[in-house]
């Protein structure tokens, strides 16, 4: 059980860091338009890279728990990311988080204690 919550943690950390460094390359590619300009910045920057690269890390970690653990135990233990994202918003991007957010997500991780167990 513990590596199964180490490697979804890991997995988490993969995913969420997918999603932040998406969000901070959709920043720095500026308006939208369909230009060799604009893809040509879309395809050049490591932010962009490093997010394709998060996404795919966590997708294999995730093919090794579905083929090696029940699928009813290893999904529900994904809601980890849900702290990982929070944190990240908070952390990262400087986000005010309301006290709602945080209550719903402990909820959350209570149903995971519980499916874990």
């Amino acid at each position: 059980m513990l590596q199964l919550i180490l490697l979804i943690i890991f997995q988490s950390i993969l995913l969420v860091g997918a999603q932040a460094l998406l969000k901070i390359s959709v920043t720095l590619f500026g308006k939208f338009s369909w230009s060799w300009a604009y893809f040509k910045t879309v395809f050049t920057t490591w932010q962009f890279a490093a997010a394709g690269i998060c996404a795919l890390s966590a997708m294999l970690i995730w093919m090794y728990v579905l083929k090696k653990y029940e699928f009813s135990l290893a999904y529900p233990l994904l809601s980890i990311s849900y702290i990982i994202g929070l944190l990240a918003a908070y952390f990262i991007f400087h986000e005010t988080i309301p006290l709602t957010r945080w209550i719903g997500v402990i909820i959350v991780m209570i149903g995971v204690f519980f499916i874990a167990k």
